[in-house]
């Protein structure tokens, strides 16, 4: 009896998987964001715009008519409006830190500057 219940939970271990992808809906939905123009933002601070031809569970990237924004030599930190023109591009998952649709995006005050004797207060 034992031995059947091991061959049983390893049958359906393995249809699990093979049924996993389908029922466990991906908590990335880049779907949706295939064939329009997506940025990237990198960990090492690269910032890149691109159409987004495709992508793996990995979150690899396959960019095309990529352009890479180019920091500010005096600060580093800073990206500038400045580009640089790529192509083609993949980008590997581990690098990717940000991914949005670049329809729709603007960039907004940071409301956290400022705003330390709020959190002082509510402590």
């Amino acid at each position: 009896g034992r031995g059947g219940g091991g061959g049983g939970r390893g049958g359906g271990r393995g249809g699990g998987r093979g049924g996993g992808g389908s029922k466990k809906e991906s908590i990335l939905e880049l779907a949706k964001l295939v064939d329009s123009s997506v940025r990237v933002k990198c960990l090492g601070g690269r910032e890149l715009r691109g159409a987004l031809r495709g992508y793996d569970e990995l979150v690899n990237l396959v960019l095309d008519d990529c352009e890479e924004f180019l920091r500010d030599p005096e600060d580093p930190e800073q990206v500038t409006n400045q580009t640089r023109k790529l192509g083609l591009v993949v980008i590997r998952g581990t690098q990717v830190s940000l991914v949005s649709p670049e329809e729709g995006t603007e960039e907004i005050a940071n409301p956290f500057l400022g705003g330390a004797e709020e959190e002082e207060m509510e402590g």
